[in-house]
């Protein structure tokens, strides 16, 4: 897949989930092209902007779209890396700050005593928080599209 090809299914996909990629096209390329380098070496795009361990399961977080990219984008406007940002600094309304690094910040969820029996698992996408209750995990989130290793045990039976 060349460049502009990688850039067009990451706009669809942003785009479909309501999302922004950064508009500044250049800047964007190069993100781009950072993923693409990274999935030639280690086989997932993890994000150019962070070092990767090069074990995709120590790099489940910053797999793009990382674990961390709502809660940016929530706080500051856009991502760590500047790739996705919301429509006010992407249409220039608003200005973009600098964004701290959240990994190995990031607080532990804190599980409670469930009041109610469950039959079954739930998992919870890391991306975007879609549950599912079932033996397993979807082998690809139905709304971000992430495979089945970017979801964590969420409440156990």
């Amino acid at each position: 897949m060349d460049m502009e090809e990688l850039y067009q299914q990451k706009k669809k996909e942003a785009e479909a989930g309501g999302y922004n990629l950064n508009p500044d096209k250049e800047f964007t390329m190069s993100l781009i092209e950072g993923l693409a380098k990274n999935e030639q070496r280690y086989g997932y795009q993890s994000c150019p902007c962070r070092l990767s361990e090069g074990v995709r399961e120590k790099d489940l977080d910053i797999i793009c779209p990382c674990d961390y990219r709502d809660q940016d984008l929530a706080e500051y406007g856009a991502c760590y890396c500047g790739l996705y940002m919301d429509q006010e600094i992407a249409k220039g309304k608003k200005k973009l700050g600098s964004i701290p690094e959240r990994r190995g910040q990031a607080k532990p969820i804190r599980k409670e005593q469930a009041k109610f029996s469950i039959s079954l698992p739930v998992y919870r996408c890391r991306v975007c928080g879609y549950l599912c209750a079932n033996e397993k995990p979807p082998r690809v989130c139905p709304i971000c599209k992430a495979s089945s290793d970017r979801f964590e045990l969420f409440l156990s039976v």
